[in-house]
């Protein structure tokens, strides 16, 4: 234990001996204060810090940008859209706003929450949004995404998980996994024989393929799955994070990442989860990505596309540079590809 430890630990030391020796009205918060001692003195340093550490690095939920938004009011920020609640657990409910199509804009004005739920049975395909890490379903780069697919003909939900935005709960993987499955279930419980796509980006490419694999085994495959900047793995991801690349050499720093990421059962296994799927995958990376390096996306294609017996399912996308991570939205020729594929998947 370094000298800080030490320090803590002394500290604990006295005043649990000395809450032993108080009277007996103050025995049971002694011993609360005794059990918490014996609990932090039992872990190394790098166990309190490097866990919630990892999970602030993996989902960076308390960075809640744009700020000053009423995610209430989403019209403010993007027409025709409407604002909307789904509990998933007790304590758990999803902020979540639905872009109808803009060829039906006009139809949208002054509607309820009930037009909305209604207009999911029109015949226009459905997207479920899962984003990345960070900010919240406000996010410009987010908002510029949906437009484009709003304009294409796509009713797009656009999801915050537990945690993030106005979303109550703690994020977790298995939480994440939960959300995505009962945003799926809840729409498609809607949408008649409307098909509905999962689309994940960055983060949530890992969160849409656990819950594409969790619906598989449930018998009810995904419509169609969309990962855009997909990684392997969270692992893989994280100690290639650029973030965290200058630490690498340290002595024992990724052996600590892992650990900690191992400890808190955070792993987003895409390169496993695809090999369970049958649902049409397209997987769309950038040249230029030099946050999840394009060459992750070439692997998690290479591995799906052994793995599936129906080779036409699979297909890859590789934009030219200048949209990085965040902007493949600004492609010309995304909406084409997208409608394309899932055209002939749907066919």
């Amino acid at each position: 234990m370094d000298q800080r430890a030490g320090c803590v630990a002394a500290w604990w030391d006295m005043v649990a001996r000395n809450l032993r020796s108080f009277p007996h009205s103050c025995s049971t918060l002694g011993r609360k204060i005794a059990t918490l001692y014996d609990s932090f003195t039992s872990k190394s340093l790098k166990e309190h810090i490097f866990p919630p550490l990892m999970d602030m690095l993996i989902f960076f939920n308390f960075f809640k940008a744009p700020f000053l938004v009423d995610l209430k009011k989403p019209e403010l920020k993007i027409p025709h859209t409407a604002n909307f609640y789904i509990q998933v657990e007790p304590g758990v409910i999803l902020g979540i706003w639905h872009t109808v199509p803009s060829c039906r804009g006009e139809d949208a004005k002054g509607k309820s929450r009930c037009w909305y739920e209604a207009a999911l049975r029109d015949g226009n395909p459905i997207i479920v949004y899962l984003h990345g890490s960070a900010e919240h379903r406000a996010a410009p780069h987010r908002l510029e995404l949906v437009k484009v697919l709003s304009d294409g003909g796509f009713h797009v939900l656009s999801v915050d998980y537990r945690g993030f935005g106005d979303s109550t709960g703690k994020p977790t993987e298995e939480g994440l996994t939960a959300d995505a499955v009962c945003v799926y279930e809840w729409t498609k419980a809607r949408s008649g024989t409307t098909p509905v796509c999962l689309w994940g980006h960055s983060l949530g490419t890992g969160v849409a393929t656990n819950a594409a694999k969790v619906l598989e085994e449930k018998g009810s495959p995904v419509d169609a799955v969309i990962l855009e900047a997909p990684f392997t793995n969270m692992w893989v991801a994280t100690i290639n994070y650029p973030l965290l690349k200058i630490y690498r050499k340290l002595p024992g720093f990724l052996h600590a990442v892992m650990d900690a990421l191992r400890r808190d059962k955070i792993v987003f296994p895409n390169d496993e989860n695809v090999k369970f799927l049958s649902s049409p995958l397209l997987i769309i990376h950038g040249e230029d990505d030099k946050t999840v390096p394009l060459e992750y996306g070439k692997k998690l294609y290479e591995i799906a596309h052994n793995a599936y017996r129906n080779k036409e399912r699979v297909k890859m996308a590789i934009f030219p540079p200048g949209f990085q991570h965040n902007f493949l939205c600004k492609s010309p020729t995304l909406l084409k590809i997208v409608r394309d594929f899932l055209s002939q998947q749907w066919a």
